[in-house]
Protein backbone atom coordinates (compact mmCIF):
# COMPACT_ATOMS: atom_id res chain seq x y z
CA UNK A 1 0.00 0.00 0.00
CA UNK A 2 1.37 3.57 -0.77
CA UNK A 3 1.63 5.62 1.99
CA UNK A 4 0.75 9.61 1.59
CA UNK A 5 3.33 11.86 2.63
CA UNK A 6 1.70 14.76 2.71
CA UNK A 7 3.12 16.90 5.53
CA UNK A 8 1.05 19.55 7.44
CA UNK A 9 3.21 23.06 8.42
CA UNK A 10 3.81 23.13 12.04
CA UNK A 11 6.36 25.60 12.68
CA UNK A 12 8.06 28.71 11.87
CA UNK A 13 11.25 28.98 14.05
CA UNK A 14 12.05 32.19 14.46
CA UNK A 15 15.87 32.58 15.63
CA UNK A 16 16.34 35.74 18.25
CA UNK A 17 18.58 37.44 20.86
CA UNK A 18 16.29 36.79 23.94
CA UNK A 19 13.64 33.99 23.57
CA UNK A 20 11.25 35.47 26.50
CA UNK A 21 12.01 39.12 25.52
CA UNK A 22 10.57 38.26 21.79
CA UNK A 23 7.29 36.45 22.70
CA UNK A 24 6.53 39.02 25.11
CA UNK A 25 7.31 41.35 22.25
CA UNK A 26 4.99 39.26 19.56
CA UNK A 27 2.06 38.83 22.04
CA UNK A 28 2.11 42.81 22.42
CA UNK A 29 3.11 43.98 19.57
CA UNK A 30 0.95 41.49 17.33
CA UNK A 31 -1.53 40.29 19.65
CA UNK A 32 -0.75 36.68 19.76
CA UNK A 33 -1.21 34.14 22.62
CA UNK A 34 1.94 32.95 24.57
CA UNK A 35 1.82 28.74 24.83
CA UNK A 36 4.83 28.43 26.39
CA UNK A 37 8.27 29.66 27.18
CA UNK A 38 10.46 26.75 28.54
CA UNK A 39 12.48 26.92 31.94
CA UNK A 40 15.24 27.22 30.11
CA UNK A 41 14.49 30.34 27.86
CA UNK A 42 15.66 28.43 24.72
CA UNK A 43 12.48 27.91 23.19
CA UNK A 44 9.22 29.90 22.87
CA UNK A 45 5.46 29.78 21.50
CA UNK A 46 2.62 31.34 20.24
CA UNK A 47 -0.61 30.22 19.51
CA UNK A 48 -1.24 31.13 15.78
CA UNK A 49 -3.83 28.78 14.65
CA UNK A 50 -2.98 25.61 12.61
CA UNK A 51 0.45 26.39 12.54
CA UNK A 52 3.04 27.44 15.52
CA UNK A 53 5.46 30.62 15.63
CA UNK A 54 8.39 29.21 17.60
CA UNK A 55 11.86 31.63 18.86
CA UNK A 56 14.58 29.75 20.10
CA UNK A 57 18.36 31.69 19.95
CA UNK A 58 20.28 32.44 17.16
CA UNK A 59 23.19 31.22 18.57
CA UNK A 60 22.69 27.48 20.10
CA UNK A 61 25.30 24.47 20.29
CA UNK A 62 22.19 22.28 19.06
CA UNK A 63 22.44 23.44 15.23
CA UNK A 64 25.22 25.32 15.34
CA UNK A 65 27.33 22.19 16.24
CA UNK A 66 25.55 20.20 13.01
CA UNK A 67 24.76 22.37 10.46
CA UNK A 68 27.79 25.87 11.56
CA UNK A 69 26.77 28.82 12.91
CA UNK A 70 23.23 30.89 12.07
CA UNK A 71 24.71 34.03 10.11
CA UNK A 72 22.39 36.90 10.41
CA UNK A 73 22.41 39.32 7.20
CA UNK A 74 21.80 42.61 6.66
CA UNK A 75 18.01 41.09 5.46
CA UNK A 76 16.78 38.23 6.75
CA UNK A 77 15.85 35.67 4.00
CA UNK A 78 12.37 35.18 5.39
CA UNK A 79 9.63 37.45 5.95
CA UNK A 80 6.78 36.87 8.52
CA UNK A 81 3.00 37.64 7.11
CA UNK A 82 0.19 38.54 9.75
CA UNK A 83 -2.94 39.09 8.40
CA UNK A 84 -5.47 41.50 9.80
CA UNK A 85 -9.24 43.06 9.57
CA UNK A 86 -8.06 46.22 10.56
CA UNK A 87 -4.02 46.74 9.12
CA UNK A 88 -3.74 50.15 10.43
CA UNK A 89 -4.80 49.75 14.15
CA UNK A 90 -2.60 46.76 14.04
CA UNK A 91 0.28 48.55 12.67
CA UNK A 92 -0.14 51.14 15.59
CA UNK A 93 -0.10 48.87 18.31
CA UNK A 94 2.85 46.92 16.69
CA UNK A 95 4.48 50.29 16.80
CA UNK A 96 3.32 51.08 20.67
CA UNK A 97 4.87 48.08 21.93
CA UNK A 98 8.38 48.53 20.24
CA UNK A 99 8.52 47.55 16.81
CA UNK A 100 9.98 49.89 13.81
CA UNK A 101 7.94 50.89 11.41
CA UNK A 102 9.21 50.36 7.84
CA UNK A 103 6.41 51.43 6.03
CA UNK A 104 2.84 52.31 6.76
CA UNK A 105 -0.09 51.09 5.81
CA UNK A 106 -0.99 51.59 2.04
CA UNK A 107 -3.37 49.66 -0.66
CA UNK A 108 -1.61 47.79 -2.79
CA UNK A 109 -2.77 47.23 -6.15
CA UNK A 110 -3.26 43.34 -6.46
CA UNK A 111 -6.23 44.47 -3.43
CA UNK A 112 -4.35 44.06 -0.27
CA UNK A 113 -3.56 46.90 2.51
CA UNK A 114 -0.03 46.24 3.42
CA UNK A 115 2.48 47.75 5.99
CA UNK A 116 5.55 46.79 7.16
CA UNK A 117 7.25 47.06 10.71
CA UNK A 118 10.85 45.60 12.42
CA UNK A 119 10.38 43.46 15.27
CA UNK A 120 13.19 43.90 17.63
CA UNK A 121 15.85 41.48 16.22
CA UNK A 122 15.13 43.12 12.86
CA UNK A 123 13.23 40.62 10.97
CA UNK A 124 10.86 42.31 8.48
CA UNK A 125 6.60 41.47 9.16
CA UNK A 126 4.68 41.93 6.90
CA UNK A 127 0.91 43.58 8.33
CA UNK A 128 -1.76 43.05 5.55
CA UNK A 129 -5.24 42.43 4.88
CA UNK A 130 -6.12 38.87 3.68
CA UNK A 131 -6.26 38.97 0.04
CA UNK A 132 -9.53 36.52 -1.36
CA UNK A 133 -8.80 35.01 -4.42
Amino acid sequence: MAMKLSPAYAYTVIYVRDVAKSVDFYANAFGYNVRRVDNSHRWGELDSGNTTIAFTPAKQHETDDRTGEVRLTERNPVEVCFDYDDVDAAYKRALENGAVGVSPPEDKEWGQRVGYVRDIDGLVIRMGSHVRA
